[in-house]
């Protein structure tokens, strides 16, 4: 049931921010207008934006004391803004304003640091390659699948390049920006990107053979020219296969449905390329948390409304998968019968996914998202044949043990 009576009577202004594309603003507007009509006596601001953007506006506020109430946060940088103290406990309101026991102790540890929850878990998701099955298929070839590995994937990519009968549409984007798929590369060796005491888990070598296996398919023109990359701003509208440049793309699973809208072909998901033999390259996570600032006036009021909308059948019915599938095991049975051929494909792969994952990894460290930030920044500058591979992975190295350094 939607929360009225004692929020009802009690004034409260909320200030909500998000990131993320075009059909995530419009779900979630429509589920907090139907929060704010059942709800009178709270009156709540949203404000969203790409997430290119995103960080920069919210470190901003955060460091001016104008951090908003309510902020979609995400799992590489829920520790750091945890251990600043910018984002508030939610146990106080478990089993109160919260009602999110069911979702199990996993997906709470997985929303959780030094035994506090600090967010209510919106959805659970992986990172996943996405496919113009079409593309692929007038090639004269079969998609990517699930347990293709790094060297097989290298060798479709080029084949569909011979075979291609589409114009200025190339196999792949340019995944080596994607600091998740790089993190996935790495696990299938057994390697990481952050060890448990928060240093950095690969080597200056490691971070080359990355760059230099992209850098062989740019030059084979398996994927994208960078040119081509460089204007993928980290959102679906931007996308290489949105924009019918590419034949796959990467993203996470809750993206997907978001990636489909956008585009008026059937897309397939599957995982990442493997490692033959290698150690597990993917894991569950929470695609985004509800957190509470620190700074909130109305605290309570804020975690009535996370519950809303990852709780209650109201508003979890409208925010459907954009954000993941839903933790609860009833708001997913809630949804199901819902659920178009999209959404399904969505579920279907965190069920086919399920045996294949590894464990969570340790929590990113203070600095992990200006790390990400680096990754990418560098990642073009190979691209565009400014650094060599091997300089690329050694100012990799260097930056980022810098930042983390620097705390």
């Amino acid at each position: 049931m939607i929360g009225r009576g004692a929020l009802a009577q009690e004034p409260a202004n909320i200030r909500m921010i998000w990131w993320g594309g075009d059909e995530r603003s419009r779900r979630t507007e429509a589920a907090v207008e139907l929060f704010r009509q059942a709800n009178p006596g709270i009156a709540i601001q949203t404000e969203s934006m790409g997430w290119d953007d995103y960080w920069a506006r919210l470190a901003t506020q955060v460091a001016g004391g104008n951090a908003p109430d309510f902020i979609q946060m995400d799992y590489r940088y829920m520790f750091e803004y945890a251990r600043r103290g910018a984002i508030r406990p939610l146990d106080e309101f478990m089993g109160k304003e919260l009602k999110i026991a069911d979702f199990g102790q996993a997906n709470l540890d997985s929303c959780s640091m030094d035994g506090k929850l600090y967010g209510g878990n919106v959805g659970v998701n992986a990172y996943t390659l996405l496919l113009d099955t079409a593309a692929w298929n007038e090639a004269g070839l079969e998609p990517p699948g699930h347990d293709m590995t790094w060297d097989t994937f290298a060798e479709k990519c080029a084949d569909f390049t011979k075979t291609n009968k589409r114009p200025r549409v190339y196999a792949t984007a340019d995944g080596s920006c994607q600091e998740a798929l790089f993190e996935a590369w790495l696990r299938s060796q057994g390697k990481a990107l952050y060890t448990p005491d928060g240093t950095l888990g690969f080597d200056a070598d490691d971070a080359a053979r990355w760059f230099a296996y992209w850098a062989e398919m740019r030059k084979a023109s398996s994927c994208v020219p960078a040119d081509v990359q460089a204007l993928y701003k980290f959102s679906p509208e931007s996308s290489p296969i949105v924009l019918r440049r590419a034949a796959t793309d990467f993203g996470h699973s809750n993206q997907f449905v978001a990636f489909q809208t956008l585009i008026d072909v059937d897309l397939a998901i599957t995982g990442t390329p493997v490692m033959e033999g290698g150690a597990p390259a993917q894991y569950f996570k929470p695609s985004q948390l509800f957190a509470i600032s620190s700074g909130a006036k109305n605290p309570a009021a804020v975690a009535r409304l996370i519950n809303f909308l990852i709780r209650e059948p109201e508003g979890a019915k409208i925010l459907g998968l954009d954000r993941g599938v839903p933790a609860s095991p009833e708001i997913r049975d809630v949804i199901m019968p819902e659920l178009d051929e999209t959404g399904r494909k969505v579920v279907q792969f965190i069920e086919d996914m399920s045996p294949r994952i590894g464990q969570l990894p340790p929590s990113p460290p203070q600095g992990a998202g200006e790390v990400n930030d680096t990754i990418i920044r560098i990642s073009q500058e190979v691209g565009f044949d400014a650094l060599t591979p091997e300089e690329g992975g050694a100012n990799l190295v260097d930056e980022a043990a810098a930042i983390l350094k620097r705390g």
